[in-house]
């Protein structure tokens, strides 16, 4: 089920790979500078912003900073972000429309630096925004660091799901199904699939040196999404508001390194 990540093959493979200090120090690095994109780009989330702008401003970044955008061509896929605001749920495609007060929109990044994957993402409140837009994104971000705080060696995926179903329920949310975390390191998408609901103590067992994303989707309806016939657009099937927060994370000795947090704070939507 474990492999060391020198010795396995190149691609997702059937093993998770469990990586040393040089890759902890490549995940800081890459996931560091997906933080500073979303941090450049939250001046822009404003009223009348056209995403495809923002998108645009997001690739510029990445190249000027010896990267290369991660989800640019990914099967197909022709920007550097997702832009999904209020009944999308993730996968929102950059385009002329522009952002309106009262929206909220989660912005994804990922980009590779030096062969390493950072993969981030972060909720904007544009404008003024509701108050239950307002408290879905508050309980999305601490669900988010609920499952966080699960991570150490001997936990179990199933406390990072437990810890976001339990919480995002508690606060009248419901956790999308359609969607997980992943593996990721040299490999974009890796073993494992990293669930955001579950049952503590069941699952696969967590390692020192494991690499994944934990990016919880909440919604203030039904947990029900479907796709859009662009084939990436995920939306709410009964139109409430969503909302989504993403780190990168590596499982150190005594519990979670996160190598996407904002440099500023900003990753923070309290701060």
């Amino acid at each position: 089920m474990y492999s060391d990540a020198n010795e396995a093959p190149n691609g997702r493979g059937t093993t998770i790979k469990l990586h040393d200090e040089q890759a902890f120090a490549g995940m800081r690095a890459a996931g560091r500078l997906a933080a500073e994109c979303l941090d450049m780009l939250a001046p822009l989330m404003v009223p009348g912003a056209v995403t495809d702008e923002i998108d645009k401003a997001a690739r510029e970044f990445i190249l000027d900073n010896g990267a290369l955008p991660a989800c640019l061509f990914y099967r197909g896929y022709t920007k550097t972000l997702c832009i999904s605001s209020n009944h999308v749920v993730c996968h929102g495609i950059p385009s002329a429309k522009t952002l309106k007060s009262g929206d909220i929109a989660n912005v994804d990044v990922t980009l590779v630096l030096d062969g390493w994957h950072g993969d981030t993402s972060r909720m904007f409140a544009i404008g003024q925004v509701k108050r239950n837009a307002r408290r879905l994104i508050d309980v999305t971000y601490e669900a988010l660091m609920r499952g966080i705080a699960e991570v150490k060696p001997g936990a179990t995926l199933g406390c990072i799901g437990a810890a976001i179903q339990e919480y995002a329920e508690e606060n009248r949310c419901s956790v999308v199904r359609d969607f997980c975390g992943h593996g990721l390191g040299r490999v974009f998408h890796d073993n494992p699939n990293v669930l955001h609901y579950g049952t503590r103590h069941t699952g696969t067992e967590l390692r020192e040196g494991m690499f994944f994303t934990i990016e919880p989707m909440l919604n203030l309806g039904k947990p029900a999404v479907k796709v859009l016939s662009d084939g990436w657009t995920a939306v709410t099937r009964d139109r409430s508001l969503s909302a989504q927060f993403e780190h990168s994370i590596g499982v150190t000795a005594d519990g979670a390194e996160i190598f996407t947090l904002s440099p500023s704070g900003l990753h923070n939507p309290a701060a």
